[in-house]
């Protein structure tokens, strides 16, 4: 995790910078400018249209009684995605790009899945599986309890 934290916010920044330093000496800094503000620009174009598109997905999906896992998935990228956009820097334009672009978006997505849902699946079954589970029924874990109507109306005070 501290790896992971350097490269983000150490190694990245100066990896940014780097590129638009180089881009900058090529073709100048006002055209560099203008690049950048670009990709803001389109980035915000396309999280308008890709996020409606997956808001119409994830409806659909509510409506035909499936849960929306995958559009949920979806709008979770396109919004990094757009982040990533107006964020200012070739690289993260680039990955941010890549997420709010369905083809890409897609096989980002089944990396995720592939990679994120072991861990998952297995970290709640790892949970489940300590010592003194005896099973669905039965553990030492259980409680019994009874349930009672409760009448919820708004009961008067009665002054003497």
């Amino acid at each position: 995790m501290p790896l992971l934290l350097v490269l983000l916010f150490v190694v990245a920044p100066i990896a940014e910078l780097y590129v638009i330093w180089q881009v900058g000496g090529l073709i100048g800094i006002l055209p560099t400018i203008a690049l950048l503000l670009a990709a803001s620009i389109l980035g915000g174009l396309l999280l308008r249209s890709q996020g409606r598109a997956a808001w119409r997905r994830f409806v659909a999906a509510l409506q035909s009684g499936r849960p929306p896992a995958r559009e949920v998935a979806d709008g979770a990228l396109i919004v990094f995605g757009a982040a990533l956009l107006l964020t200012p820097g070739f690289i993260t334009d680039a990955l941010g790009l890549a997420l709010l672009v369905p083809p890409t978006r897609a096989l980002v997505r089944g990396t995720l899945v592939r990679t994120l849902a072991p861990r998952l699946v297995g970290g709640a079954t790892a949970r489940w599986a300590r010592p003194g589970r005896t099973g669905r029924h039965g553990s030492e874990d259980d409680v019994e309890a009874t349930a009672h109507d409760v009448d919820d109306r708004p009961q008067r005070l009665h002054r003497p």
